[in-house]
């Protein structure tokens, strides 16, 4: 177990990198060549006829959780999950279930913990032996294009994953609510995947053994104002490893967007919704019926913006492969079957870049369907 444990907190090591939080208080004109991402002058938009109608697909949760399973109400919000988890791999919830004051008082304590001074955050910066803490994630060289963000990432389940260290660091009620809503949204991510597993057709057996004992992980980030947004990246276009990532946008400030049909489509932030989106996990558990989705976030020139990204991952003790009851229904695998903690040093090995991690474990047959 202790082997197993370390496994899955040294995935990979992300270089040191400065402060951006601290770099966009200085009086600039430019950033620095290192935040330039050049092919971002001329990013992709969607066309002004299709802007204002084409939005990630909104879920009312209540719906799913409370009405009674085999009514018309039921399915019709069930299939709209399916839907959006097969053609857009991105929904919002709203009715989720967890309560409005505690996403209040946890938003208050992420804010608070991004004003502490510099000095205060370089005791909880990130070392050469762990990813946790303040810093950048997937940073492999020196010579590699940084994002125009600041980030601080943390196991939070299971306990036994906890860096003891690390949480007793932080403010006492930032860490009051973390535990909270790091309990709240296992219990969500649990639910969701277990109507997932319904509407796919999945023995429900088979999503609790690979998820039930998940790690979860989750990384709060600050995109401080840039001086030259339109060259700047708040984070590279990327589908996430996991099964699930559940977002808590902090304030109205736009900034998340997904690629759909080759264009980029922006989050709009809504009152006390979640976005949820598939991971590339459970893309592979889903046979591929399922997608995870390349996605990115963009940065303003006179505002911040603010999220919470909670990564809920099946037991790195586990194997992933698609899930046996949905192969016995397609009468073929679409991806390999490999032990977790492998497909997930593979992820964290390497820049943050497309859905490139996800390529290796398609089967042959099924790469040759993509062509």
């Amino acid at each position: 177990m202790e082997n197993q444990k370390n496994a899955a907190i040294n995935c990979g090591r992300s270089l040191i990198v400065p402060s951006v939080q601290e770099l966009a208080k200085q009086p600039l004109t430019k950033i620095p060549p290192r935040y330039v991402h050049q092919h971002h002058q001329k990013p992709l938009l969607i066309s002004s006829d299709d802007t204002s109608t084409l939005s990630v697909p909104v879920i009312d949760l209540h719906t799913l959780f409370a009405t009674a399973y085999g009514s018309s109400t039921y399915y019709s919000e069930l299939n709209k999950l399916h839907i959006a988890s097969k053609e857009w791999g991105f929904f919002q919830v709203i009715n989720h279930g967890i309560s409005e004051s505690l996403l209040e008082d946890f938003k208050r304590e992420v804010l608070s913990f991004f004003k502490l001074p510099i000095e205060e955050k370089q005791k909880l910066w990130q070392n050469e032996e762990s990813q946790e803490g303040f810093g950048q994630l997937f940073v492999v060289s020196d010579e590699q294009k940084l994002d125009w963000c600041d980030l601080f990432y943390i196991f939070t389940l299971p306990h036994s994953l906890r860096k003891s260290q690390l949480f007793q660091k932080l403010p006492p009620i930032l860490r009051e609510k973390l535990e909270a809503y790091s309990m709240e949204i296992k219990i969500l991510a649990m639910a969701i995947l277990g109507e997932m597993g319904k509407a796919l057709g999945i023995d429900n057996e088979e999503i609790t053994e690979l998820f039930e004992d998940g790690y979860q992980s989750v990384r709060m980030n600050h995109y401080p104002p840039c001086q030259e947004p339109e060259l700047a990246m708040g984070l590279y276009p990327h589908s996430d490893a996991g099964g699930l990532t559940i977002l808590y946008q902090l304030n109205e400030t736009e900034g998340l967007q997904v690629r759909k049909n080759g264009n980029w489509v922006s989050v709009k932030p809504l009152p006390n919704a979640l976005v949820v989106n598939i991971g590339d996990t459970m893309e592979i558990v889903s046979n591929g019926v399922y997608k995870s989705i390349e996605h990115r976030a963009s940065v303003q020139s006179n505002m911040e913006r603010l999220s919470v990204a909670t990564f809920y991952v099946p037991n790195m003790a586990k194997e992933v492969g698609p899930a046996p009851s949905l192969v016995a229904q397609h009468n073929v695998a679409n991806y390999r079957r490999v032990p977790l903690v492998e497909y997930y040093k593979g992820f964290f090995a390497r820049k943050l870049e497309g859905k490139s991690n996800l390529e290796f474990m398609k089967l042959e047959e099924s790469k040759e369907k993509v062509v």
